[in-house]
């Protein structure tokens, strides 16, 4: 028996490996902006031991203004390393955790529910999920903290048989936090919420249990300089629903629009109100049918369109599962309700892209683990079937999961690339290819910032020198409220074509007798200009066009 076990493992842990790894390098279309700034401060630190900024193994790496949280960059050096500064080198370290995250779950599901065929359905569930197949296979921090938070959970449930996983279970636990912003939230919330519910077994364990909460905040020590410190809202600002510059105007705009008497629509409408109401709607949200089985998540980066994060067929097992939750006595549930209900606060505070797979995707192990368990418990009908009916079911239920993977796999290859290489900034590594073969020709290269961050892509594809680019005299940067841009390096010149005072007209008036090589979208450039080069988006519309001026 264990021996089918271990052979059904092997051929999940393999399928879910071939799901991450096909074509990855293809789908999705290109390589985005976060992809290449994780991927080129991570061949930064290969080679100079700083990032892009010039600071030395940087525990926040300033990036664009936003402070990226330092497991990932420093995660894919291996990756970029064997492979190489392009998308298998960035690609490849999501595809192995992606993998591994799925091998836990075997484990995991196994001791939760004490089945191993609970911790097998629970793992292929994983390794054919839309939701964490998509976010493996680009290089998305969130997924990594997933890894992290699955394999925390496993050790910290194995802890309570054998105290030394208690010490063990701390370290993923704080890499999460290192990981990903969502996590900082959710895995403090987590352990505190475990402390509290568990208060009487761990009383036992105290020794140990002190020990490990020791050990977690000595591992959280770095975080102290961030914490006063700049680099702790930049983040937030982007997202954060209390920084939203329309929020004062709309709650003027709902006092005005009251009817109730005065002060009452002071009452009514107020930050406290607007804050509570926004976030109890975002919070809900990730429960409803729409995100979980139909639409999914609007962030076309995130997850392909028009089906949900889960497969219809798991409906009925996800149920089941919470069903056999509350009847069954088992002594780890209150783990998994406290996973699922802390999950979403993180991103009910913020106000874009509600619902959003990205920040939540460490919830999506909970529905595999309870549809899972939901699978066994429906064993128990299963039995009583006559050999015919039996066969039947066998039948009908492998061709339900194959007509699911299979249509997510039609819409994930053949549609989604298509319809959406634009949102994942399709063309950059056509024109900076170009770029590579020319530059040596022109006094300038002007490179429009219209599609967001040309100076990254252009470092990344042509592997320019960190040593240069951390020293280059002609390195312009300015920071706007929430964001940092790249005006200049060498030869290169980052504007908006688009805007006045450096629109094509004027940069050519203002560099006579330059040879300048332009890049931008058709309707920056006159029309009878030669083109030397269009890129299109695969859906055919156009993307850049390439012209010079002697």
């Amino acid at each position: 028996m264990r021996y089918k076990i271990y052979t059904a493992l092997f051929l999940i842990v393999t399928l879910s490996f071939f799901l991450r790894f096909c074509k990855v390098t293809e789908d999705p279309p290109a390589l985005n902006w976060d992809e290449v700034s994780i991927g080129y401060n991570a061949y930064s630190i290969l080679k100079t031991g700083k990032d892009e900024w010039n600071q030395p193994f940087p525990i926040h790496f300033k990036a664009y203004g936003e402070y990226k949280l330092p497991v990932q960059i420093y995660a894919s050096i291996p990756g970029i390393y064997i492979f190489g500064l392009n998308e298998l080198g960035v690609r490849i370290t999501p595809v192995v955790y992606g993998t591994l995250t799925v091998l836990c779950m075997f484990f995991l599901g196994r001791v939760l529910f004490e089945n191993e065929l609970a911790g097998l359905a629970s793992a292929f569930l994983l390794g054919i999920s839309p939701w964490h197949i998509h976010l493996t296979r680009a290089s998305f921090e969130s997924s990594l903290a997933t890894f992290f938070v699955t394999a925390g959970i496993w050790f910290l449930v194995k802890g309570f048989k054998d105290q030394k996983w208690f010490i063990i279970s701390v370290i993923p636990f704080a890499l999460s936090v290192f990981t990903y912003n969502s996590a900082r939230i959710f895995t403090p919330l987590f352990l505190i919420a475990i402390l509290f519910l568990y208060r009487k077994s761990l009383i036992k364990f105290r020794k140990v249990a002190i020990i490990s909460v020791v050990f977690f905040t000595i591992l959280l020590l770095p975080l102290i300089p961030y914490l006063f410190s700049g680099e702790r809202s930049a983040r937030y600002k982007l997202v954060s629903i209390t920084d939203d510059p329309g929020l004062i105007p709309r709650i003027n705009e709902n006092r005005g629009n009251s009817k109730l008497p005065q002060p009452l629509p002071r009452f009514v409408h107020n930050k406290v109100t607007y804050i509570a109401f926004y976030f109890t709607r975002n919070y809900l949200s990730h429960f409803t049918p729409q995100f979980l089985f139909i639409s999914g998540a609007p962030h076309k980066q995130h997850h392909v369109q028009n089906m949900g994060e889960l497969y219809y067929f798991q409906a009925p097992f996800l149920f089941l599962g919470l069903y056999a939750l509350f009847r069954l006595k088992n002594p780890f549930k209150g783990f998994l309700f406290a996973w699922i209900l802390l999950a979403f606060i993180p991103v009910a505070t913020t106000g874009d892209s509600i619902p959003h797979a990205l920040r939540t995707l460490i919830a999506a192990p909970f529905y595999q683990l309870v549809s899972g368990l939901g699978f066994v418990f429906s064993l128990r009908w299963f039995k009583k079937f006559s050999k015919v009916w039996k066969i039947i079911s066998i039948a009908v239920f492998v061709t339900v999961i194959i007509t699911g993977l299979g249509y997510y796999l039609y819409q994930y290859y053949k549609v989604y690339p298509v319809a959406y290489s634009r949102d994942w900034q399709y063309g950059y590594e056509q024109v900076v290819d170009y770029i590579g073969k020319h530059k040596d020709e022109y006094d300038e290269i002007i490179f429009t910032r219209h599609y967001g961050e040309p100076h990254m892509f252009t470092l990344f594809y042509l592997k320019f020198d960190p040593v240069k680019y951390q020293n280059d005299p002609n390195l312009v940067r300015f920071e706007t409220y929430d964001w940092v841009r790249v005006l200049k390096f060498s030869n290169f010149y980052f504007p908006d074509l688009g805007d006045k005072g450096t629109q094509f007209t004027d940069i050519v008036k203002a560099n006579p007798g330059k040879k300048l090589l332009f890049i931008g979208r058709g309707e920056d450039f006159p029309k009878e200009i030669p083109r030397l080069l269009s890129v299109k988006f695969l859906n055919g519309e156009n993307d850049f066009d390439i012209v010079e001026v002697r």
